[in-house]
C-alpha cells in the first residue's frame, strides 16, 4: 500500500512555502537514491505520490546526490556514468542517423527498451548539443589536399543549404545552412574550405548566377567543369518525353477523326469530317517528324560526351565540340521555337563543357609515361566507361547490358594481366574516377539529407547538419564500388580502425570532456 504523508489543514493553512520537518536528511537521501538507481518506469511519479512532494523536488534531490557522488567517489562513479552516458547517447545517435528515425520515434523505441531518459525534449536537446560540438567543414590534414569541388544547393522550405562534396571519395567537405545563396555566401563557403587547406583543382557545378559570380572572383584559375547533366540531359532530355507524348496525342486525334468518317450522312458533314481528318493527319505527320529528328540529334549530341571510342581510344575534344555545335544548330533549326533558347544556353557553355577531356588526356599521358601497356590501358578505359554507363542508366535493361559488357571486358583483362589484374585495375580506375563531368554525386548526397528533412518536417538546424556530415563521412559503405571503405578513408588515404560512433565520442570529448560524465 502506498504510504502518503498527509498534512493537516492547520499545518498548511496560509503557508505558501512549507519546509517539511518530516522530510529528514536521511529520508531525502533515501528518496534520491531510490530514484537514481531504479530502472522502473514511473518511479519519479510513484515517489512523488508516496511522499507528497513534487516531481521537481525529487529531480533536485537527484542532482544534489549526483554532485555528492562526483565529489566523494569521483574515480569510480565518473567512469560508471561515462559508460552509461555513452550507451544512452549511442542509442539516440544510432536511431537518428543510422535508422533515420524521427525524435518521436526514438523516444518510443527507447521507452520500449526501457532506456532512460527518453523524453522527446531530452533527445532533441542532446542531439542539438552534440551537433554544436562538431564542425561543418572537414578539418585540416597532415598536409594540404588537392580535391575536386562538386557544389550545389538543397532547400529546406525556402532556406538554402550549401554543400560541397569531393566526388571521388564522396566525402562532404562543407555543409552550410544559410540565409541566402548570394555570391558573397558562396565565396565565403569556398574560402573556408581553402582556409582548412582543401584546395580545388577542379570545380563542378551548375550554372547558377550566384555560384558563377563567386567562381569568377575567387576560383578563376581553377578548371571549371559545367555540369553536363544539367546543361544537356536535364534540359533537352525532358523534351524527348514531351515531343514523344505530343506525337502520340496527335496520332490519337487523327485516329479519332478517322473513326468518325463512317458515321457522316450528309455531304456537308462528310466534307467537314474529311477536312478535319486531313488536318489531323498532317499535324500527326509533323509531330512524328519533329520527334524523330529531335531524338536523332539528341542521341548524336549525348554520344559526343563519351570519352572513349569502341576501341578504348580517347576521342578528340575538338571534333566532339564541333559535333555538338552541329547538333545544337540542327535542333535550333527545327520548327519548334522553345528549343532555341535551350540550345543557345548550351552553345554559351560549349567552350568549357568538355574540359573533362583535358583531365582524361592528362591521365592517359601519365600512364603512358609510367610504362603501362597501351593495349591494357585502352581495355581498362573501355571497361571503366561501361561501368559509368551502367551507373547512369535508368532503365534496368540498359544497366544489365552495360554490366555484362564490363564483366566481359574485365574477364579479358584478367587473362591479359594475370596476378597484376586487381592492382592494375584499382590503380587505373582510381585515376579515371577523378574525371568528373557532372554533380550527380551531390544530388545523391542531397537525397540522403532529404531523407532526414522528411523526418523533421523540414525544420533543420546547422547543428543537425553537422551530425549528418560526420556520420556520412565516417560510416562504412556496405555496397557499390566503395564497399568496405568510408569516405574519409578514401579522401585521406588512411585506414579508419574505429566505428563512426566511437570516433564521434572522441571528437566531442575534445571539446567538452565533461559531457559523457555529466
Amino acid at each position: 500500500m502506498v504510504n502518503k504523508v498527509m498534512l493537516s489543514d492547520i499545518d498548511s493553512k496560509g503557508k505558501r512555502f512549507l519546509r517539511r520537518s518530516d522530510l529528514t536528511p536521511r529520508l531525502r537521501l533515501i528518496i534520491a537514491f531510490t530514484a537514481l538507481i531504479s530502472n522502473q518506469w514511473g518511479i519519479i511519479t510513484r515517489l512523488s505520490r508516496q511522499y507528497a512532494v513534487s516531481r521537481m523536488f525529487i529531480y533536485l534531490l537527484i542532482r544534489d546526490l549526483e554532485s555528492a557522488e562526483l565529489e566523494f567517489f569521483s574515480v569510480r562513479i565518473t567512469q560508471s556514468q561515462r559508460i552509461e552516458r555513452r550507451i544512452i547517447y549511442g542509442h539516440i545517435l544510432s536511431f537518428r542517423l543510422e535508422g533515420k528515425c524521427s525524435i518521436e520515434g526514438i523516444s518510443k523505441l527507447m521507452k520500449r527498451q526501457e532506456i532512460a531518459p527518453n523524453s522527446v525534449g531530452y533527445i532533441s536537446q542532446s542531439l542539438d548539443y552534440i551537433g554544436s560540438l562538431l564542425p561543418n567543414t572537414v578539418g585540416r590534414g597532415d598536409c594540404l589536399q588537392l580535391v575536386i569541388y562538386a557544389s550545389d544547393e538543397i532547400f529546406c522550405k525556402s532556406q538554402p543549404i550549401l554543400i560541397t562534396v569531393d566526388p571521388v571519395s564522396s566525402a562532404i567537405l562543407r555543409i552550410e545552412l544559410s540565409d541566402s545563396r548570394e555570391s558573397e555566401v558562396w565565396k565565403g563557403h569556398w574560402q573556408c574550405l581553402m582556409e582548412h587547406e582543401h584546395y580545388s583543382i577542379y570545380l563542378v557545378k551548375d550554372q547558377g548566377t550566384s555560384m558563377e559570380s563567386a567562381r569568377v572572383e575567387i576560383l578563376s584559375d581553377v578548371v571549371h567543369q559545367p555540369d553536363t547533366y544539367h546543361a544537356i540531359s536535364h534540359q533537352l532530355g525532358l523534351w524527348v518525353m514531351r515531343l514523344e507524348a505530343a506525337a502520340y496525342k496527335a496520332l490519337k486525334q487523327m485516329y479519332d477523326r478517322y473513326a468518325k468518317l463512317d458515321s457522316a450522312v450528309s455531304d456537308e458533314v462528310i466534307d467537314k469530317r474529311i477536312a478535319a481528318y486531313e488536318s489531323a493527319d498532317e499535324a500527326a505527320e509533323k509531330a512524328i517528324a519533329l520527334y524523330d529528328e529531335f531524338y536523332d540529334y539528341y542521341l548524336f549530341l549525348i554520344n559526343q560526351l563519351r570519352l572513349f571510342d569502341s576501341k578504348g581510344n580517347l576521342r578528340d575534344r575538338a571534333q566532339a565540340e564541333a559535333n555538338i555545335g552541329f547538333a545544337i544548330e540542327m535542333i535550333a533549326s527545327l520548327e519548334y521555337p522553345k528549343l532555341r533558347k535551350i540550345t543557345g544556353k548550351i552553345a554559351d557553355l560549349l567552350p568549357d563543357l568538355l574540359n573533362y577531356f583535358d583531365r582524361a588526356k592528362q591521365i592517359i599521358t601519365y600512364f603512358q609515361t609510367t610504362g603501362v601497356c597501351l593495349e591494357v590501358l585502352k581495355e581498362f578505359c573501355l571497361a571503366w566507361q561501361y561501368q559509368k554507363n551502367r551507373i547512369k542508366a535508368k532503365q534496368k535493361s540498359r544497366r544489365n547490358k552495360y554490366k555484362a559488357k564490363e564483366k566481359e571486358q574485365l574477364i579479358l583483362l584478367e587473362e591479359m594481366c594475370g596476378e597484376q589484374f586487381l592492382t592494375t585495375k584499382e590503380l587505373i580506375y582510381s585515376q579515371l574516377d577523378t574525371i568528373v563531368q557532372s554533380s550527380a554525386l551531390v544530388e545523391t548526397i542531397n537525397s540522403i539529407i532529404r531523407a532526414y528533412l522528411n523526418t523533421t518536417r523540414n525544420h533543420i538546424s546547422q547543428h543537425f547538419l553537422n551530425l549528418i556530415m560526420f556520420y556520412h563521412n565516417h560510416r562504412r559503405y556496405l555496397g557499390g564500388k566503395r564497399k568496405g571503405k568510408t569516405p574519409m578513408e578514401i579522401l585521406t588515404g588512411k585506414d579508419q580502425q574505429k566505428d563512426w560512433l566511437e570516433l564521434l565520442f572522441e571528437e566531442i570529448e575534445k571539446v567538452d570532456p565533461t559531457l559523457l560524465a555529466a
